[in-house]
């Protein structure tokens, strides 16, 4: 296929909404099946980056609706590309990761054995009084991830599957049993293999992106071995005809595909992606297909930012034209646009796309309008 249709089939892949429009749970829900993961993240200078991954795409929703989705196990939370919502369906696959992070966070701290007498008490407390936020617990973090000793062991325990997310109070995880969490089907399934489990993260990953490398596969899935450790799985899917493997024109990497997809589209939403939104997480792939490097700035130092510090790039059909440095204005009941960056070589005019994005954006967000401020 040509370079040109692959990039307007995984655009049209993503869903992203022309026009404003309310969810409701059902919806919401389905939209985190269909992409298959969600990524969260505590930046909260626009809004976190789950509700705007989710807004571009199915557009207002009640800011509740996550927290009560995760309680009813309708969905869960877990390590996916980071931690992401995620279908409860694939409950039952992500064991497998579950049990290679019973020894280590994924951030790679240890379990101790000074570490497991707070699990213990950690556990009875949830056992006896319910689900709990970590502000339950005694102790004080301190900054840059110096997590309390109950921090420490719920992360673990979650990180093990010990327990499980049952909501969020704002942005703070609220931890619970699993079995008042997440349904019986899903729970007492068995952990599938090393090789299972490769073979259905790979399968969702292609599905919910459209078209992935083998490289990207690897990142999306957060598997070791690249490229080279995902061929493996890749190559079953393909002999299953679940997949296919497309060459393109440009003469770079094959791409996977879903298999019998048709591959082209023609998307027209002017839209402002979220840093963290799924389409970005590929940075190879992005350059390839957009000639778009994206950068994410808000742990440089402020004469160090080129564009800004929480910058959302504006996507215009097919195309990345320019990159929008935003702020909520809660106070004020708007979405500011501090500073807006062309594309190099984008010559037309951006006010009306990037207005209608940003427009749309913030009342998704329960923003009344916008206001540019440079």
């Amino acid at each position: 296929m040509s370079l040109d249709a692959l990039r307007r089939f995984v655009v049209a892949r993503q869903g992203y909404a022309s026009r404003f429009r309310h969810a409701t749970a059902v919806e919401l829900e389905a939209e985190i099946g269909r992409l298959g993961a969600v990524q969260l993240d505590s930046i909260s200078t626009v809004d976190r980056a789950h509700r705007i991954t989710l807004a571009t795409r199915v557009g207002a929703f009640d800011e509740t609706a996550v927290s009560r989705l995760l309680g009813q196990g309708r969905i869960f939370e877990y390590w996916a590309h980071e931690a992401c919502l995620l279908r409860i369906g694939d409950y039952p696959l992500f064991k497998r990761r579950m049990v290679d992070l019973a020894e280590r966070h994924w951030w790679g701290r240890k379990r101790t054995a000074e570490g497991r007498a707070v699990e213990r008490d950690v556990l009875a407390r949830l056992r006896e009084e319910g689900a709990l936020p970590v502000r339950a617990f005694e102790g004080r973090s301190e900054p840059m991830w110096g997590w309390k000793p109950a921090k420490r062991a719920l992360e673990h325990l979650f990180a093990a599957g010990e327990v499980a997310i049952a909501g969020r109070q704002g942005f703070q995880r609220v931890y619970d049993l699993p079995e008042r969490v997440i349904p019986r089907e899903q729970l007492e399934a068995r952990v599938p293999s090393e090789d299972e489990f490769r073979r259905g993260y790979t399968l969702r990953a292609v599905e919910g992106r459209g078209a992935l490398t083998e490289r990207g596969i690897a990142e999306h899935c957060r598997f070791g071995g690249g490229a080279k450790g995902v061929r493996p799985a890749l190559d079953a899917l393909v002999e299953a005809g679940l997949l296919e493997r497309v060459a393109v024109d440009d003469g770079g990497p094959a791409v996977a595909v879903p298999a019998g997809a048709e591959l082209d589209g023609a998307p027209t939403a002017a839209v402002l992606l979220c840093p963290f939104d799924n389409l970005m997480w590929d940075r190879p792939f992005l350059r390839r297909l957009f000639r778009f490097d994206h950068l994410i700035e808000v742990y440089k130092r402020e004469h160090e930012r080129a564009y800004g510090y929480y910058v959302l790039p504006l996507l215009v059909g097919d195309r990345f034209v320019g990159r929008a440095d935003l702020k909520a204005n809660r106070a004020e009941g708007v979405l500011e646009i501090r500073r807006f960056s062309p594309e190099p070589g984008v010559r037309r005019s951006l006010d009306e796309p990037l207005e209608r994005a940003a427009t749309r954006l913030g009342r998704s967000l329960g923003l009344a309008g916008i206001v540019r401020t440079a």
